[in-house]
């Protein structure tokens, strides 16, 4: 009877440990790349495009991967432009094995955060539009960004300010993100340095009354009004400002660059001074334009290109590793492939220094004038210049 049971017991050992062994080479076979952006709310506009263009990239550069025996699959998840949704989501995405790259954020104040799990993982992210300078120079291997940063992109827009506008005057607000404020405060000193007058410095949470602060900026009668933060929340100021009799230019940094700003905006963009606002984002190559206006029937937004290239990025680090390693990769393997690229991408050759800067960015100025939110991204709006700024980290 003793050896019936043993016979029995063994058997079942065998055979379970046949099943794990299954699982495991059918979970080693898989390989997941996340994204983290806002999928729903006023920011989704942004969150969708960086979404679709990982999606468009997943389907069109994977094939290699694939052909090495590999599934590769898109986990996505919509950090509501919120911080502690974004940690609470990458709680969830580090606990997945078979994630071994992501893709995002949109928001510096949801990366900065949400990061410090990622790091703590080992699990490498490649940011499609993350501008805040902390992004990177905490010096963290796996965080990565394809875009420029904020201590350039905003002395890039008060240089237009100066150069091109001729302000002698400027109110500048912001929205108390880690985004906005930090731009609004690199704006400030160059600003400064220039001796343009700064007539007015005022975070607010705000979205829908803006009288508080449109009584005074109306009183200083600025020349440019510097807007640093999101265009659902710049669109409703910028039309109040201008019904209240606000002639100068409207200015402001990437988080400008939505269609939906004319939708909350109208007439007050091109009316009086008119807008301008400085973008890190690119627009990709007329083949990604049709492929993904045929995949999404609509045009791609801003960072949706970039989403591609983030993807793009994981895809080939994941690729070296798994050549190197001769199987699946480990995530520490991907993070440092990762800062061994050279991948020519979109919208630039990416590359990566030592704190996962690009080394050299670029940065647009582009004078708003679309009127209505279907022109927006058919070259109604215009670039008036174009600059390759390199990085001012202490990345080598």
């Amino acid at each position: 009877m003793f050896k019936r049971l043993y016979v029995l017991v063994s058997l079942l050992v065998i055979a379970s440990m046949a099943l794990t062994a299954c699982g495991a080479a059918t979970g080693s076979k898989v390989i997941k790349i996340a994204t983290q952006s806002p999928l729903s709310g006023g920011q989704s506009e942004f969150g969708v495009a960086i979404k679709q263009g990982a999606e468009l990239a997943i389907e069109q550069l994977s094939a290699d991967l694939k052909a090495m025996g590999y599934d590769v699959q898109l986990a996505p998840y919509d950090d509501q432009a919120t911080p502690d949704i974004g940690v609470a989501n990458a709680k969830n995405i580090v606990a997945d094995p078979d994630i071994l790259c992501g893709v995002g954020h949109y928001n510096s104040g949801v990366m900065i955060p949400s990061s410090e799990e990622y790091h703590s993982a080992g699990l490498a992210f490649v940011s499609p539009a993350n501008t805040n300078p902390v992004v990177t120079t905490r010096g963290y291997l796996e965080v990565n960004r394809v875009v420029g940063r904020d201590d350039v992109q905003a002395p890039v827009a008060e240089e237009y300010a100066f150069s091109t506008l001729h302000a002698k005057t400027v109110y500048i607000i912001h929205d108390k993100t880690a985004y906005g404020q930090g731009v609004a405060e690199f704006f400030r000193t160059a600003a400064k340095e220039d001796k343009i007058e700064i007539l007015g410095f005022e975070g607010t949470e705000e979205t829908a009354n803006f009288d508080a602060i449109i009584t005074p900026l109306i009183a200083a009668k600025p020349d440019v009004l510097f807007f640093s933060g999101i265009y659902n929340q710049a669109g409703v100021f910028f039309k109040q400002a201008r019904d209240a009799g606000y002639k100068g230019t409207f200015l402001g940094t990437d988080g400008m660059d939505a269609s939906g700003l004319v939708d909350l905006a109208g007439d007050a963009l091109t009316t009086g001074g008119g807008m301008a606002y400085t973008t890190v984002a690119g627009a990709g190559n007329s083949q990604f334009v049709t492929d993904y206006t045929a995949k999404f029937g609509a045009s791609p937004a801003p960072f949706a290109a970039e989403g591609y290239d983030s993807v793009g990025v994981c895809l080939a680090a994941i690729k070296a590793a798994a050549k190197e390693s001769g199987g699946k990769p480990t995530r520490a393997q991907v993070a440092k492939a990762i800062r061994a690229l050279t991948y020519k991408g979109l919208t630039r050759t990416i590359t990566f220094d030592s704190i996962g800067d690009q080394p050299v960015a670029t940065y647009y100025i582009i004078e708003v004038h679309a009127t209505k939110a279907a022109d927006w991204y058919k070259g109604a709006n215009k670039i008036v210049a174009s600059f390759e700024m390199p990085s001012p980290g202490k990345g080598k």
